[in-house]
């Protein structure tokens, strides 16, 4: 007995579904993940301990729309944005 293409169709729908479901299941008994470090938390990474950079970075983000004009904002952007677009070797 041949199926036609239109219950092939049904089973291959009823298959999705079923593993749909089994992957919730099983998601679901895992508990909630881990929760990462939230970038705007506030709350220091270990990088932003070692790296005054990173923590000048993290204030002048918090500051919102006056660090576009502060002095020490302007000059911690300037010097990620070279770290970021340095070409070849450490500078001397």
């Amino acid at each position: 007995m041949a199926l036609s293409a239109k219950t092939w169709a049904r089973i291959g729908a009823v298959g999705f579904v079923a593993l749909a479901l089994t992957v919730t299941v099983v998601s679901a008994k895992r508990g909630p993940a881990p929760e990462a470090a939230d970038p705007l938390s506030g709350a220091p990474s270990d990088v932003a301990r070692t790296d005054p950079l990173a923590t000048e970075l993290a204030r002048c983000q918090a500051m919102g729309q006056a660090g576009a004009s502060d002095p020490d904002c302007l000059r911690a952007w300037a010097e990620n944005r070279r770290r970021f677009l340095k070409v070849g070797g450490a500078r001397p």
